[in-house]
């Protein structure tokens, strides 16, 4: 598509190139009439008589005010009354755009942190660098008893031949 593009670009540049060095190319071409202007040709039609079906067809069109009920189109919510069709139409919008999408997405965007996602990671930030401060290792080795681990360990015999994999 880039290939496409370019070899698009470099034609329109060598086309406008082409119209600055030549200016016979730049001149707008001029449209001449070849039609004879006599005016001996009769202009005068006699009208048709207009048709029943016409009469009533001009008749029906001629109203064009969107008041008018013939011209109503509904909006979908009621196919017979117009005020209720309107009256419905704005206010399942109103319900739908303002108070849910709207309303609904800044319910979304501003909700509290339920889960304590930002608030663990905020606090393992503030652990880190009270422990930096002070000089301590970032993970307490002793952070569990070795004595509790090792005491729920089981025993060589306990094991057997149990094949163990790290």
């Amino acid at each position: 598509m880039a290939t496409f593009m370019r070899a698009l670009a470099r034609q329109g540049r060598t086309l406008s190139l082409a119209r600055l060095r030549h200016p016979k190319l730049q001149q707008s071409a001029c449209l001449i009439s070849t039609s004879k202007k006599n005016k001996d040709i009769s202009t005068t039609v006699d009208p048709m008589e207009k048709s029943e079906e016409l009469k009533r067809l001009e008749k029906h069109f001629a109203d064009t005010s969107p008041a008018s009920e013939k011209n109503w189109i509904s909006h979908g919510w009621e196919p017979t009354d117009p005020e209720l069709d309107w009256f419905v139409h704005k206010i399942t919008m109103f319900m739908t755009i303002t108070l849910c999408i709207c309303w609904g997405g800044f319910i979304l965007a501003y909700q509290p942190d339920h889960r304590y996602l930002s608030w663990s990671t905020r606090e393992a930030f503030l652990e880190l660098e009270r422990r930096e401060k002070e000089g301590l290792p970032l993970i307490d080795p002793e952070l569990i008893d070795k004595e509790s681990v090792i005491a729920s360990l089981p025993s060589d015999e306990e094991l057997g031949d149990t094949d163990i994999i790290i």
